[in-house]
């Protein structure tokens, strides 16, 4: 587990690091904490504890995401007015809610909160694109059975994650999304059974991507070609979810060699073989493309996985033993 505590002063360059860029407001005498569990690559739980604070994530800043992300939170106590999607809730304690981290949104706390928070890739969560966004900004009922399933566990999943292999770590994230995947689907009817063409299409092409990255070969015209669309409307397609076809690409390619240098399963690999499982075909620029997206190179990332299991972070401290 890492521990963050951090002042007015630090909380923007904080939640940038840790969760999203964002413009904030708050006390002279404001402190913030975040304990944070990585159950994946793409995937933390973390509890919250904030004073009272304005938090706005502009267009601006939704461009500056690294990752196209969703935040599902549950306040377990406070008050707080979040706007996103031109939709405004107030929860109340024991709520849940969730938001696109490339969409802007605010969200302002009058109090204190307390907060039960889960980061992860859109990809993990198995709704369409439509029903996602539907159901962003939207209440999810505390005394409904499967948000009451759903919030027993992250409460649970947080207190036992430190026990658990890196690889139970990552099953049990993945139990949560299915767990918040039947809790999102009861809280909008007016979700559609099924997406338009055009979201139908996007998602074919990323389930595409995701499948096939050890194709040297694959790139964006390549990518239009099998599913008989132009390269300028697959660019339009993409769009949608905020990036390009090349640079979805590349990013799936980044974050499968990120995981596979993080994993034992892989150490038989040297960096060459995870550079060609993923699908560069030159090492030099594998090598450049994960520098310049991780701040290291594969190497460093390996060394670092392998003393500590997770990568380094800034005042970061180091949970108590229990």
């Amino acid at each position: 587990m890492q521990i963050y505590e951090y002042s007015a002063e630090e909380l923007e360059d904080v939640t940038g690091e840790i969760y999203v860029p964002v413009i904030a407001r708050t006390g002279r005498n404001f402190r913030g904490r975040s304990a944070i569990h990585e159950l994946g690559e793409t995937l933390t739980l973390s509890r919250t504890h904030w004073g009272p604070i304005s938090l706005l994530q502009t267009d601006r800043r939704a461009a500056k995401a690294t990752a196209d992300n969703l935040h599902f939170c549950v306040c377990t106590a406070g008050r707080c007015r979040f706007r996103h999607h031109d939709r405004l809730v107030e929860p109340v304690a024991g709520t849940g809610m969730l938001a696109e981290t490339r969409s802007p949104y605010e969200r302002i706390s009058p109090t204190e909160t307390r907060c039960m928070n889960l980061f992860f890739s859109r990809d993990l969560l198995p709704l369409r694109t439509a029903e996602i966004t539907e159901a962003c900004a939207r209440s999810i009922d505390p005394a409904a059975p499967a948000m009451q399933m759903l919030s027993g566990y992250l409460g649970r999943l947080f207190e036992v994650a430190d026990d658990l292999t890196a690889p139970q770590r990552l099953d049990a994230g993945h139990a949560a999304i299915d767990l918040l995947a039947m809790a999102l689907r009861d809280v909008a009817p007016s979700v559609p059974g099924g997406d338009g063409p055009e979201d139908v299409l996007l998602d074919m092409m990323r389930t595409h991507v995701r499948e096939h990255l050890a194709e040297p070969h694959l790139r964006v015209e390549e990518l239009a070609r099998r599913h008989h669309v132009s390269v300028s409307h697959a660019y339009t397609l993409f769009e949608r979810i905020g990036t390009t076809p090349g640079a979805y690409l590349r990013e799936q390619r980044l974050l499968a060699a990120r995981t596979m240098l993080s994993d034992p399963r892989y150490a038989h690999l040297g960096v060459s073989g995870i550079a060609a499982v993923v699908g560069f075909r030159d090492l030099r620029t594998f090598e450049r493309a994960f520098r310049r997206r991780y701040g290291m190179t594969p190497r460093e990332c390996r060394c670092a996985h392998s003393r500590s299991g997770s990568a380094p972070a800034t005042r970061k401290q180091e949970m108590p033993a229990r």
